[in-house]
């Protein structure tokens, strides 16, 4: 069996099986008919667990068909003002815009990421988080779930059938970007590549800067003193894998 399985159709089993069936600290649970629940894709900083809301209700690692990640300068979208709504980017210095991590329709293409179900009424926080981001529309379909651990290789869910609305962030490209320089900030890939870590494994680490374009741009070193709101503290060891991976990354 592979470890990705496409996700079975009708109503989900109830029952959760290994780290794909697990909730980060602090998920509420769902009462069939009480909440509506909606799921949102992350293939960046969402797939790590510790920047997540608590509200949400679980998390299963996947993977997302027809699609590409990229990095690309930030949309300029005026004055920002505070962490999470339209103020997101507060803080940092006025000559440094960083670059976003965006995704786009790509056929043959697919990405590692993490699907979070969530209360729709948490929605909104979501969205204001992702203020540079459009919300698009994905389907069940285009998705193969992490089968290690559960039974028959089935998304092990909540009751959910296919009806559920499910959702992926894409960068909005209608503004014109930010002037000045663009980096990554380490800060933030810092926080990434231990998402990816934690779900999928060290070759995941690998496997998301090769599905990930665009990886010759600068990289901000921020580790010691971090720029992005949601920073991380890393391990020795993943200190030395992340900077290990980097290092050996192909140019584009």
């Amino acid at each position: 069996m592979s470890k990705f399985e496409k996700p079975q159709t009708g109503p989900i089993p109830a029952g959760e099986g290994g780290r794909a069936g697990q909730a980060a600290a602090g998920a509420r649970v769902a009462h069939p008919g009480a909440d509506e629940l909606v799921g949102y894709f992350g293939y960046g900083s969402l797939v790590n667990r510790a920047t997540l809301t608590h509200g949400h209700v679980a998390a299963h690692p996947a993977r997302l068909k027809g699609w590409r990640r990229t990095w690309r300068p930030r949309p300029d979208m005026g004055a920002v003002t505070g962490e999470h709504g339209p103020g997101a980017g507060a803080g940092l210095p006025q000559e440094l815009a960083p670059s976003l991590l965006t995704a786009h329709r790509a056929a043959g293409a697919a990405i590692d990421g993490l699907l979070v179900i969530d209360f729709a009424v948490n929605l909104p926080g979501i969205d204001a988080r992702e203020f540079r981001y459009h919300r698009r529309d994905i389907r069940l379909a285009d998705l193969e779930f992490d089968a290690s651990g559960a039974d028959s290789g089935q998304w092990p869910g909540h009751g959910l059938g296919d009806g559920i609305r499910l959702h992926v962030y894409e960068a909005r490209t209608e503004h014109p970007v930010s002037e000045g320089p663009a980096p990554i900030l380490r800060s933030y890939l810092d926080a990434v590549l231990q998402g990816f870590l934690r779900e999928f494994g060290p070759e995941s680490v690998h496997r998301f800067i090769a599905e990930t374009d665009a990886f010759h741009t600068p990289i901000h070193e921020d580790r010691a003193a971090p720029l992005y709101p949601r920073a991380v503290r890393l391990s020795p060891a993943e200190i030395e894998l992340f900077d290990a991976a980097l290092a050996a990354r192909a140019p584009d």
